[in-house]
């Protein structure tokens, strides 16, 4: 690497992000959408070292196309391939949003959890999407905890809830 080139990425160093993003324009002839100064340091230095030594050999372009058209770049099915592609089965088109998985360490809807706090009997009613607590639903069982004890609590360690495993071994 010649002493031009190390200068130029020498003063890369010193620059704000402004002035990155100025130089960024002037190296590759377009706006960046980063701000970060990590990422545009070596982006911009990069592409110096790569204008001064000629980049990437034919060789190594032709293969890095190769990988790219081989590359599935999909992640999702469209949204309206469901319902737009006839040649699939109704039945096996997704129509609703899979419900959130339940935490492994709440029992099943309808228990009720018991816990004496300050010579008080809570009573708590497990529900699919949430808890019941005094006629009211709460998100969380920690929303209950704080509710009771005015601090935060870990809902779970409030109730004397355990994982899964714990409580099977027992």
């Amino acid at each position: 690497m010649g002493t031009d080139v190390s200068q130029q990425i020498e003063e890369l160093a010193q620059m704000t992000v402004s002035q990155l993003r100025e130089r960024y324009i002037e190296v590759f002839g377009e706006e960046s959408r980063s701000n970060h100064k990590q990422f545009l340091f070596r982006r911009i230095a990069w592409r110096i070292q790569a204008l001064a030594e000629g980049g990437l050999s034919e060789r190594a372009r032709r293969r890095a196309l190769e990988i790219a058209n081989d590359a599935d770049l999909r992640i999702r099915a469209p949204k309206t391939f469901f319902g737009q592609n006839t040649s699939i089965p109704p039945q096996l088109a997704v129509r609703t949003k899979a419900s959130r998985s339940l935490d492994r360490r709440l029992p099943a809807p309808g228990t009720i959890l018991r816990r004496h706090y300050k010579g008080r009997e809570i009573i708590v009613r497990v529900l699919t999407d949430g808890f019941e607590f005094e006629q009211q639903i709460y998100r969380s069982l920690s929303a209950i905890a704080r509710e009771l004890t005015g601090t935060k609590w870990n809902g779970f360690l409030f109730f004397n809830l355990q994982p899964a495993e714990e409580r099977d071994a027992k």
